[in-house]
């Protein structure tokens, strides 16, 4: 009987010391994770915090429309007060532009100093991090 109860604290122990260090270097299988084309300093390109901080910095000082003057009339505005057809108006704009000049255009909104509505925001990311990885495929194969 006494054996019994040692193999089953043996069988507890390793199931807590495994749990443990299954919660220690768990990564979400869910989230693939996106190399930026230009990583900032210090950054892994493993993480979306940095694939976002990527996508604003100010890696250029020179403002390039996408034909979207009209989005300049949202300059000040904060991300919470836009109605859904200011949201939309972004999103017509994202959604037509080429994998390449998504970047380009995250950079420019910030130049321009407009702040885009957290959805659009999100949505921005999601699809740099899509453009990425097909730019990288392609290159991979040519």
């Amino acid at each position: 009987m006494i054996v019994a109860l040692w193999i089953l604290l043996a069988l507890v122990v390793t199931g807590v010391v495994l749990y443990i260090h299954h919660r220690l270097t768990d990564k979400d299988e869910t989230e693939t994770p996106a190399v930026p084309a230009e990583r900032p300093e210090g950054c892994c390109g493993q993480h979306l915090v940095c694939e976002k901080e990527s996508l604003l910095a100010c890696v250029s000082k020179q403002i390039v429309y996408y034909e979207d003057e009209e989005l300049d009339a949202f300059r000040g505005m904060s991300p919470d007060d836009y109605t859904d057809e200011q949201v939309e108006q972004f999103r017509d704009v994202l959604y037509t532009l080429r994998p390449e000049e998504i970047g380009g255009w995250a950079r420019s909104i910030q130049l321009r100093q407009i702040e885009l509505p957290a959805a659009v925001r999100d949505e921005l990311v999601m699809l740099a991090a899509e453009a990425r990885e097909t730019l990288n495929h392609a290159n991979a194969d040519a």
